[in-house]
């Protein structure tokens, strides 16, 4: 019994849907015996950002929230998992850990729909088992992989798909299903404003070069219901982008679409499409485009800030891997998971469009993905569904023609289906490799998890923990508690307080750490307040662009160096705000990969922007003792007998040379001796960690280092709460 092409395309969406929810189990198999990727007995996620939605699902099951923790319960990514974790019968862990497999899979529905449409099919499933395992998209769909991005291809894909098939049935249903998509998305994910914009940009080219074609009266351009059709599209689609609350734009559609349906205002379709546009101008129209494109293509090492004493802040974007240049193979590897496959992909597309001109469509994905040349590897992963539908097109017309110079029809059948297998494997093979061998840890290991999940009961929510923006959604998942910086909150000036409370010595650490957190609350109460009055109301308060510029104007100074400076004596020591809570030092082991990346935020000069020499720090766990030295790597050398360290050239005696290690009851013993208190480099040998560090007068006595590493803590200044190797949190006194 022969299917029907819809059971047909039914058969390969669930086929495409199984390989790829099936390959991303491999990473379950490769880590089932690894307790240390597990917490509670559950696998834990793998990205930083993901427990900035857990924790919004955590709040919206429990109903527990509260003022100023940023917990993001009105995220949709926290609403549809707080939704499946309601309906189904698994713990909130496995389901954070497995939706990114399941919900990035549908990304095989519109790819095979769109296949579809062009009565090719088995372009579809080639492009679908591609698609939907190509390099970039599975790194950032993987499990455990909890983001926005198990979605973000899977509504662009369903918006090219219905506007594919809009444009060449001109049924009304699809002007609906567009309309939806387009507010799913927004609703999915803010940022697709840009995307958005692209796909009406070129239907727009497409109703003026339908407009040029016929060179007619407007009447006759109602008239003509591929324009009329056009108009109609472009029009609910803008309504559906502009920059309103959802519903407004729900009502604004359907109303809209209620009119289309009635031929007698078909014409005032061209006043209707200008009034769209004249309301997405007003409500923002190209500002938050030109927003993002600035944030993530025209990034600056400093930036300024726009009010007051005008300080300088090193951002972060440059120190984002996934924001920086990527070369050519990179580029061609996380699109089509070889470089020869992403040529031919290329070339599969540009003939694909040339048979089916409306695959144009797909540019805006496609341009987007080659921003990733320039903007950073986040971008290569939206190129991945259409150029994959374009090496299915190039594998089956291919195939086909050199199965046809077989004289056996039915031979040349066979051979035909073998070809497609032969192909469509080699294509997959080097995208399989790459994810047997990608094996990502979890974000967090489970003893470091046990600290923050002790801390919880240690902590207040309403109290800080001070940390790396990079641990901050975990901080604030496990232990449910406020802190300075996370994944969203990161910029230059939040930055700067953080960075110097763990480079700075403990005095001015413990200081800066009082006066950031106060400040930020008084900041939160003062945003509050304002939003009751008027800018020009006298209850109205004016405050500075950061908290660093705050704290300088309202200690009296013009001149945040001179206010820096106070920190480093007793001036401001009864003169710290008010203690409303309490604070902790989160210290992670994992931070000494990235500590030289940390002083960046701090080290430099707010007033001028002029950077500060980079301290010396190295890290070595390649050790070689030779007898008389001891070899570090890079040129760096121990010379046991003299007391010296000798880096590349140069040769210092050494200031401290510190050996610390754990004794059998896990607490740290040290021992430190001086040899040269003039010179400007110590060592440090943490013996349990095999390791060894070299590092100069300030990173020395940063509070990191004195804290973490060596336990040497002021007790008027820190109480230490937790000391494990892995992780050690301290708790400030004042």
């Amino acid at each position: 019994m022969s299917l029907t092409n819809n059971k047909k395309t039914i058969l390969l969406i669930l086929v495409a849907f199984a390989f790829s929810f099936a390959i991303r189990l491999i990473w379950v198999q490769q880590f089932s015996d690894t307790e240390e990727f597990k917490f509670h007995n559950q696998f834990m996620i793998n990205t930083n950002d993901g427990y900035y939605y857990a924790e919004g699902t955590r709040d919206i099951l429990s109903g527990v929230t509260q003022d100023n923790d940023l917990s993001p319960v009105e995220k949709a990514t926290s609403q549809l998992t707080a939704f499946f974790a309601k309906i189904l019968p698994f713990s909130l862990e496995t389901i954070l850990f497995y939706l990114p497999a399941f919900l990035s899979s549908l990304v095989v529905i519109p790819i095979i729909l769109i296949a579809k449409k062009f009565e090719k099919l088995d372009v579809g499933i080639i492009a679908a088992l591609l698609g939907s395992i190509a390099w970039s998209y599975y790194n950032r769909t993987m499990v455990g992989y909890y983001d926005t991005d198990m979605l973000n291809i899977v509504f662009p894909m369903l918006l090219l798909w219905s506007i594919i098939w809009a444009m060449d049935t001109k049924e009304n249903k699809y002007l609906v299903f567009t309309a939806i998509d387009i507010l799913g998305y927004r609703w999915w994910y803010p940022q697709s404003y840009a995307l958005e914009f692209a796909f009406w940009a070129l239907i727009f080219a497409y109703l003026l070069y339908q407009i040029f074609q016929n060179r007619q009266s407007l009447k006759k351009h109602y008239e003509n219901s591929d324009i009329a059709y056009t108009l109609q599209l472009l029009t609910i689609m803008m309504l559906a982008m502009i920059q309103l609350e959802i519903l407004f734009r729900v009502m604004l559609v359907f109303g809209y679409f209620m009119l289309f349906t009635q031929k007698r205002w078909h014409k005032h379709l061209y006043i209707m499409l200008i009034m769209t546009v004249i309301l997405f101008l007003s409500a923002g129209g190209f500002d938050t485009i030109w927003n993002k494109l600035r944030a993530y293509v025209f990034t600056d090492h400093i930036s300024v800030g726009t009010q007051g004493l005008e300080l300088h802040f090193f951002t972060v974007m440059q120190t984002i891997r996934e924001a920086g240049q990527i070369p050519f193979e990179t580029f061609a590897n996380r699109i089509s998971g070889h470089t020869i496959t992403f040529i031919l992909s290329i070339i599969g597309y540009i003939w694909l469009t040339w048979k089916h001109k409306v695959m144009l469509l797909g540019l805006p994905l496609v341009g987007l993905g080659f921003l990733a040349l320039s903007g950073g590897l986040r971008f290569t992963i939206y190129a991945v569904p259409v150029l994959a539908l374009g090496i299915g097109y190039l594998i089956v017309e291919v195939s086909k023609w050199l199965s046809s110079q077989l004289i056996n029809d039915t031979a040349s059948k066979i051979s035909k289906y073998i070809l497609m297998f032969s192909f469509t494997a080699a294509i997959l093979y080097p995208n399989i490799i790459h994810i047997i061998g990608y094996k990502v840890p979890t974000v967090f290991t489970k003893k470091e998890v046990e600290v923050l999940d002790k801390l919880k009961t240690i902590a207040s929510r309403e109290d800080y923990v001070i940390s790396w923006w990079d641990y901050g959604y975990p901080l604030r998942f496990y232990s449910d508690i406020k802190t300075l910086g996370d994944g969203g909150k990161h910029s230059g000036y939040i930055n700067f307080p953080i960075s110097y409370v763990l480079n700075a010595p403990q005095e001015e650490s413990s200081k800066m750490a009082r006066l950031d957190v106060e400040y930020t609350e008084k900041r939160f109460a003062t945003v509050a307040n304002n939003k009751k009055f008027d800018k020009n109301d006298t209850q109205y308060i004016k405050i500075a662009g950061s908290n660093i510029e705050q704290m300088t104007i309202d200690y009296g100074y013009k001149d945040t160096n001179d206010f820096l400076d106070t920190l480093k004596t007793d001036m401001l020591q009864d003169k710290l705000p008010l203690k409303t809570r309490d604070i902790y030092l989160y210290l992670p082991n994992r931070m000494m990969n990235i500590f030289p990346t940390v002083n960046l935020f701090s080290n430099i000069d707010l007033m001028t922007g002029k950077k500060g020499s980079r301290p010396f720090f190295y890290k070595s766990n390649t050790i070689k003792d030779s007898g008389n030295t001891i070899e570090l790597g890079n040129g760096i050398r121990i010379i046991k007998n003299k007391g010296q360290i000798q880096i590349g050239q140069k040769k210092f005696t050494i200031n401290n040379f510190a050996v610390t290690q754990y004794n059998s009851k896990g607490i740290l013993n040290k021992k430190i001796q001086t040899i040269d208190k003039n010179s400007p480099i110590s060592v440090i040998y943490m013996k349990n960690y095999n390791q060894f560090l070299v590092l100069d007068k300030n990173s020395y006595n940063s509070t990191y280092i004195q804290l973490f590493v060596l336990e040497n803590y002021d007790k008027n200044l820190y109480q230490s709460v937790i000391l494990t190797p892995l992780v050690k949190v301290f708790k400030l006194k004042i």
